[in-house]
């Protein structure tokens, strides 16, 4: 992550928008703010940012439809800020692609704390391609998980999509294949010690991993519950 980190904020409310740039700018970050979709994409067309700061609560296209978009097309972090408080929404956004969800009214330094976050994540990830192949693929059931690409190819050959939260949750449980892992430790591996909007999903997102990698969903094989303790990989993990 590099000082002036470029982060594109979407956000419809001029007022807010001016306090979230002042605040990130005086952090020593480089902020654009646009109202709605259609100029987030003209900003985006212009230049590279490492970062989008994306309200729900949006004039034309929605938030929750601007992140599915973008997560589709762009390997680019996605920090949700919106006033709609309830889980549902931090689900909905987490399952659209997200990788962080701040609820206003915030404390600036949580914002700060969780875009810092998400861009040492992102910055590992693109290190970690940098460095190559090796070490950096999973194997189990015929499965591939390559960490560098961030790609999951399925026993058949073909490529699996996955969201970056699916994806670092599955990377998750090939680092402790056949150990239960707790909620509170899938949050801590995946997201860290600033994963609180996150305390819920876990069990969303394992039905999704399943919905994706099992034979049948509702009777899992590969990712098994351990009733009252957590979840775990039931499977034999190859490193390469």
């Amino acid at each position: 992550m590099t000082e002036a980190a470029s982060i594109l904020l979407v956000e419809d409310d001029a007022e807010i928008g001016e306090l979230i740039s002042r605040y990130l700018s005086a952090n020593q970050f480089e902020v654009s703010a646009v109202r709605d979709g259609a100029a987030m994409d003209a900003a985006l067309a212009k230049r590279r940012f490492e970062l989008v700061l994306l309200d729900l609560n949006l004039p034309g296209e929605d938030g929750l439809s601007i992140c599915r978009r973008l997560r589709a097309s762009k390997n680019l972090p996605i920090i949700i800020v919106t006033a709609q408080g309830e889980d549902v929404d931090k689900i909905i956004g987490l399952e659209m692609g997200a990788d962080d969800y701040v609820a206003k009214p915030f404390n600036p330094r949580e914002l700060l704390a969780r875009i810092k976050s998400v861009l040492r994540r992102a910055n590992a990830s693109s290190e970690d391609a940098d460095a190559g192949e090796k070490m950096q693929v999973y194997r189990f059931s015929g499965w591939r998980i390559n960490i560098s690409s961030r790609e999951v190819t399925a026993p058949a050959g073909t490529k699996v999509a996955m969201t970056g939260a699916e994806f670092d949750l599955l990377h998750a449980l090939c680092e402790h294949p056949n150990r239960v892992l707790t909620r509170d430790q899938l949050i801590n591996l995946t997201h860290g010690p600033t994963a609180g909007p996150f305390e819920r999903s876990i069990d969303t997102l394992i039905s999704r991993l399943r919905q994706k990698i099992e034979i049948d969903a509702k009777s899992p094989r590969l990712i098994q519950t351990v009733r009252s303790e957590g979840y775990m990989l039931s499977a034999q993990v190859t490193r390469s």
